[in-house]
């Protein structure tokens, strides 16, 4: 390294800056002092004492070993700092003293001693300048072995780390915790009768939340904090919040007062914070702190702030007001759920249930409400169709509110719960005797016995009773439209953060009330239009029946495979194509409606046939039935997927990102389960585009199927903060997930490919 030393003066002497201040630049050894010890056998610790001014990149440490029988783990770093550096953007940095821990695997326990090859790379600040890679190497003695219990110890901590911090949740390495007085020391004074300023001393490895800041007026006679005046911070990437703006070493912040009694008082405030410890990798919990201060006279109102100033007011808490990441829409509605006005946040969320309603999850219930209006015959009226639609949207509305809460505050899922096998199996089955129904079969195939139970059955499922119908609207709720959306999804973050299941909950329920509306409309009408008696009575049930055997078809298609969904449906479609009269010529004297419906018999007549040639060939797509038919079959199209690698467990997940980023790679994980309607869609449509496999050709694509939704499965959901499929989430070339792409719910190739162009730009 020192034959380069000279050179690297050198051309620093070229330069006007540093002709001025070349004494300043530390010999390499100095700036950066290297030294090693051993903690325990398994173990080699490097400490790094960096100058002041100076500073090296995490990224460009590496590591190696030359000893046979000797192989060194996954290194654990603390916490850097972001810096926006000219040559590389945002990259992660030590200043002051890094320590880095590497686990040391050994063949044969009896070496205790291994040659270790550390290479690293570090900067001086004031001047600009960078020096070429450092290199230390020498010969390490690990310390004396421990009992084979204190070792079994110490390798579950460094597992625990290492999967904590490679999926950004920080740091379980044992270190000194201080206690949050001794971290963050604060004091206030009074700088006149309207301002307030806190002063916070920030112990080294230490910091604080710039969003976490606030101040209330805990005793005071006319008086309450305005707003709070922060500084703006240095942008950290924090392990659970993306983004963020902390401070270290200090930090202060200016409560303004407004004032209606504006003489001399004693008032008791209270300043609110909160931070972290990058040494030990631990949060504190939220901190309050009151004290009693004399104000002197002030002025009437609060202060505005000065019109050329820097925006450095405090906005409420808000990773978008400090983030130069994009906030995830998700994230952005859990936001607005904290800070916004109650009134608007529920308006809000009836629109987004409006522009769910015809979503692949509610679409079904349809025909599911609509055969239960019609299946009343004769006695149906618009008022009982009014009713009958309000009692199934409010239990499905109940349920959905009920079951996000409970998501919400517990992690369980209970629609991904109910999408069992023979749950599935069983509902569908109720769907086919319901369509069988409708089409009178009852009378002619069964015996009389078998007939009047069936019929009591069905006429309690078709929703004789509002209890019936309140049933089916629960069962619908569960069973048919398990999707997660944004604003699904949005909701429940919040309730999983705050805790505060009233406002999340009123807010599900005003989504579900307006993924219900248009589901009231077509209900009530169905009493109003439908004629009550005779042949077109007939022809109406047959079409929902029709209807109810397509939403079978839909539930049993998470669960077989694709070529029998395929052939279900060229089944439904020929059949009811024959009864539409298809394969009948046209009879004399025909009139206009029958031809139009012995055309439309024709057309899904021959589609259904095109279904059945595509399932021959071993086609999975009924919206694509001769796809890749003529080019091969089957194989084509599997081949031309995205080539995912299955995972299954948080230490899965954990080992691959730490391969990529090994390899300087990013990650990909898409949560998948057979149920979930969207990831079908982004199966068959999003992950068969070419453009998008060659955007994502050099990402390293994993996929987990949570379709079993066990234990593995859900603390797999909860380790990276996810309720429920779709989900998918994008790591950066450190390992660590960018939030603010996170994608949730349904998008197509288009939009997608846009999306990971941002993303992995």
């Amino acid at each position: 390294m020192k034959k380069f030393y000279p050179l690297l003066v050198a051309a620093l002497l070229l330069s006007p800056v540093s002709a001025l201040a070349q004494d300043e630049l530390l010999e390499p050894e100095k700036a950066f002092r290297y030294s090693t010890s051993s903690p325990d056998a398994n173990t080699v610790r490097l400490q790094y004492d960096i100058a002041d001014g100076y500073y090296m990149y995490r990224e460009r440490f590496k590591f190696s070993t030359n000893t046979p029988g000797v192989t060194l783990g996954t290194p654990r770093f603390p916490q850097g700092k972001l810096k926006d550096d000219p040559y590389f953007g945002k990259i992660e940095i030590y200043k002051h003293q890094v320590v880095v821990d590497i686990p040391v695997n050994r063949a044969d326990p009896s070496v205790g001693k291994f040659n270790l090859t550390a290479k690293s790379q570090g900067c001086n600040e004031p001047m600009g300048v960078c020096y070429p890679p450092l290199t230390n190497a020498g010969m390490i003695t690990l310390a004396a072995a421990s009992s084979s219990a204190d070792a079994g110890a110490t390798g579950g901590v460094a597992a625990l780390g290492s999967l904590s911090e490679q999926l950004g949740l920080g740091s379980a390495q044992e270190n000194e915790i201080l206690d949050p007085d001794e971290a963050f020391k604060l004091k206030v004074e009074v700088v006149d009768g309207n301002t307030i300023l806190a002063l916070w001393k920030i112990a080294e490895g230490h910091y604080l939340y710039r969003d976490k800041f606030k101040a209330t007026i805990e005793a005071g006679d006319g008086i309450s904090v305005a707003r709070v005046d922060v500084p703006p911070g240095e942008i950290k990437s924090d392990p659970t919040f993306g983004d963020v703006a902390v401070f270290h070493d200090a930090a202060e912040a200016r409560a303004i007062l407004a004032r209606a009694n504006t003489g001399p008082q004693t008032v008791t405030l209270k300043f609110g914070y909160q931070g972290c410890s990058e040494i030990a990798g631990i949060c504190y919990p939220p901190q309050t702190k009151a004290f009693t201060v004399n104000l002197p006279v002030g002025s009437a109102g609060a202060p505005a702030a000065a019109a050329d100033a820097k925006p450095t007011t405090l906005a409420p808490p808000s990773q978008a007001a400090t983030s130069s990441e994009p906030l995830s829409e998700q994230d952005s509605i859990a936001e607005s759920l904290k800070s916004g006005n109650t009134t608007i946040i529920i308006l809000s969320f009836l629109g987004f249930g409006l522009l769910l309603a015809f979503t692949p999850c509610v679409f079904p219930m349809i025909p599911i409400l609509s055969s239960i209006i019609v299946g009343q015959g004769e006695n149906l009226t618009t008022r009982k169709a009014f009713l009958m639609s309000v009692t199934y949207v409010l239990a499905m509305a109940v349920t959905y509110t009920a079951a996000g809460v409970f998501a919400g505050l517990f992690g369980q899922n209970l629609q991904a719960a109910f999408q069992n096998p023979w749950i599935l199996w069983t509902f569908a089955g109720v769907f086919v005797l319901l369509s069988f129904s409708m089409f009178g079969f009852y009378n002619l195939q069964l015996p009389a016995s078998w007939q009047s139970k069936l019929t009591e059955v069905s006429n309690r499922q078709e929703g004789g009773t509002l209890l019936g119908v309140a049933i089916m609207g629960f069962l619908s709720a569960l069973i048919v439209g398990p999707c997660v959306a944004a604003p699904l999804a949005g909701a429940l973050i919040y309730i999983g953060q705050t805790g505060d299941p009233w406002l999340g909950g009123a807010a599900l329920f005003a989504l579900s009330l307006g993924m219900g509306l248009p589901l009231i409309a077509i209900g009530t009408s169905a009493g109003k239009l439908l004629p009550k008696a005779g042949g077109w009575m007939d022809s109406i049930k047959a079409v929902f029946g029709v209807m109810l055997l397509a939403v079978a078809i839909w539930m049993l298609e998470r669960i077989i495979p694709e070529s029998v969904t395929m052939l279900l449906w060229a089944v439904l479609l020929i059949v009811s194509a024959i009864y539409m009269g298809a394969l009948e010529p046209v009879k004399e004297g025909a009139s206009g409606w029958y031809k139009l419906w012995k055309g439309v018999g024709l057309i899904l007549l021959i589609y259904g046939a095109l279904l059945v040639v595509g399932a021959s060939a071993g086609g999975k797509d009924y919206m694509r039935p001769l796809h890749g038919v003529f080019a091969g079959g089957g194989q084509q199209q599997a081949a031309a997927h995205l080539q995912f690698k299955r995972i299954k467990s948080a230490e899965d997940l954990q080992r691959e990102v730490t391969a990529a980023s090994a390899a300087g790679k990013h990650v990909m994980l898409d949560f998948y389960a057979d149920w979930c309607t969207y990831c079908k869609d982004y199966e068959k449509y999003v992950f068969t585009d070419a453009n998008v496999q060659q955007a994502l050709d050099d990402v390293v694509l994993l996929q987990a199927d949570v379709t079993a939704n066990d234990e593995v499965d859900m603390k797999l959901l909860k380790a990276v903060s996810v309720t429920a499929p779709p989900a998918i989430l994008f790591f950066d070339k450190q390992g660590k997930e960018m939030r603010g792409y996170r994608l949730v719910g349904s998008m197509d190739a288009n939009g997608f490919l846009a999306h990971i162009n941002k993303a992995l730009k």
